[in-house]
């Protein structure tokens, strides 16, 4: 499993890779048919299922992160 940092974003990762923002807090997604199940730092439950082209906002360490779901195997992380 690839891990990033926030040092790589904006980052489209598929789902065996992770982000791993400054204050610890990971971003990582499975896929559900279309949907991604995003899920924020050790959650067990999805955070949120988003639909291609749809967006979700993480706070963490003081700052805002974007997560797009995208029509690929992909989400991409990008600073908010």
């Amino acid at each position: 499993m690839s891990n990033y940092t926030e040092a790589d974003l904006p980052k489209s990762i598929n789902h065996e890779e992770m982000v791993t923002l400054s204050d610890g807090t990971t971003i990582r997604f499975e896929t559900n048919g279309e949907a991604k199940d995003i899920y924020v730092g050790d959650a067990f439950c999805a955070n949120v299922q988003l639909f291609p082209g749809n967006d979700y906002c993480v706070e963490a360490g003081g700052k805002s992160f974007k997560v797009t779901a995208e029509f690929e195997d992909v989400i991409t992380v990008s600073v908010a």
